[in-house]
């Protein structure tokens, strides 16, 4: 039987966890070092004590970056079997989070099938769930609604879960007053503001914030505190809004940790690339160095259909500027529920930026990878090229598709290879561009 509710409260008594045990080899790093930076708040390994298939990662400072899929169940599109299709290419592809933000019907049959097989920590917003979930509209929902949801959820065994309980009054009173081109683009804020506005009521997530850490500390759920006021384009970022919901956040990840209950952070959004990396100094300073979690940052707004790469773009800035969790943009976002192909360069974009942080922030064993590439290509070993790659399907799919005279070259240079002339040079023999050519 454990003698700790949640690996917060497990750190700060000095046990190591079979948990930490497994994300220390992971991450080769000492176990006892990890123990301690999750008793500091700056590791967070989201592990339900329900999620009986779960391979536990951890997320925080020192580690490699890891990424988030998003999927689930809407009104327009509400194929199970077509959901569950991504969720085994995201298992497939080794990402190491998926959240389900189905909001259509009762979603607790898809998501329960979810973590049954998912290898991967799953994460949910339980806002977006209620009103299906309850049956009930939105101005009819109490606050001790929104509590049977997230206790449902925990129960089910998500490992963490998106709560927008920084949107307070002096939150939204700061972004009434500084006017925004895209106002409100987070759905579960938007929820809670329609909420709020048509109640008078305080954010119960702030107001009865004791009582959903209460549930969260249970069954060693991780809160992820909810940027309800993240900037939709990027002249919006880094406004009034957006600052006094972080300040706020800040104040809510020491209340949690007062509890035992691990945090992560979530952050913007779209935001021009000069401005990311003084956020990611800006939320490790207020949150405490709490893990911190970002959705993009979407760099540029006039490209739907590319935004996996504008987030790429972001995602790899913030990553090497402190922040810790990607959420995968997929080219479907601003324009349509993803597809299994969306979901998979979704993917791919977001593990190329995390890999391209993890290098820069000397990540230990980072470059390994890279350096077996590298070996691959000075040798012209195809087949340990395309086992090296993250996408080594892909990867044989080009190579194949213009198949090349010499099957130590590839169509693009031939003979003229650089590789195989240096490599010929310095074996000591002849480069002979125009033999067997004619």
């Amino acid at each position: 039987m454990r003698i700790y509710k949640t690996q917060m409260e497990a750190a700060k008594k000095g046990i190591v966890t079979p948990e930490m045990e497994i994300v220390a080899t992971k991450e080769s790093m000492d176990v006892e070092k990890l123990r301690e930076l999750i008793a500091k708040g700056e590791v967070v390994i989201p592990s339900n004590i329900y999620h009986t298939s779960i391979s536990p990662e951890g997320i925080g400072n020192g580690l490699r970056t890891k990424i988030n899929v998003n999927l689930g169940i809407s009104g327009d599109c509400k194929n199970y079997d077509v959901e569950m299709q991504k969720v085994d290419l995201a298992i497939k592809h080794g990402v190491e989070s998926i959240m389900d933000l189905s909001n259509y019907g009762k979603t607790n049959v898809f998501r329960k099938k979810l973590i049954e097989k998912s290898p991967a920590m799953i994460g949910t917003v339980p806002m977006y769930d209620a009103i299906g979930y309850l049956e009930k509209d939105l101005l009819e929902i109490t606050a001790s609604d929104f509590f049977e949801v997230i206790r449902a959820h925990a129960k089910e065994g998500v490992d963490f879960m998106t709560i927008h309980a920084g949107i307070n009054r002096q939150a939204v009173e700061a972004f009434r007053r500084d006017k925004r081109k895209m106002n409100i683009v987070s759905r579960g804020g938007s929820l809670l503001f329609a909420w709020m506005m048509m109640t008078g009521n305080e954010n119960p997530f702030y107001e009865y914030y004791d009582e959903v850490l209460e549930i969260l500390r249970e069954y060693d759920v991780t809160i992820s505190l909810g940027d309800a006021l993240r900037p939709g384009c990027i002249d919006d970022s880094t406004d009034a809004g957006q600052i006094a919901e972080l300040i706020e956040l800040g104040n809510l990840t020491k209340r949690a940790w007062e509890k035992d209950v691990q945090v992560l952070v979530e952050g913007p959004g779209h935001m021009a690339m000069n401005e990311i990396a003084a956020n990611m100094k800006l939320q490790k300073r207020l949150c405490h160095n709490a893990p911190f979690y970002v959705l993009g940052p979407i760099v540029t707004d006039i490209a739907p259909g590319y935004d996996h790469i504008t987030a790429a773009i972001g995602g790899a800035i913030a990553a090497a500027s402190g922040a810790d969790f990607l959420c995968y943009v997929t080219p479907a976002e601003h324009l349509r529920l993803p597809d299994l192909q969306d979901v998979k360069e979704g993917i791919m974009a977001s593990k190329i930026a995390a890999h391209a942080a993890d290098i820069a922030k000397g990540v230990p064993g980072a470059k390994e990878q890279d350096n077996e590439m590298a070996v691959a290509r000075h040798n012209v070993d195809w087949e340990e090229m395309f086992k090296i790659s993250i996408d080594g399907e892909k990867a044989r799919e080009y190579y194949e598709s213009t198949p090349p005279t010499d099957r130590h070259t590839c169509s693009m240079c031939g003979k003229m290879c650089a590789v195989r002339t240096t490599n010929l040079i310095l074996e000591g023999k002849k480069v002979e561009l125009l033999k067997d050519s004619q």
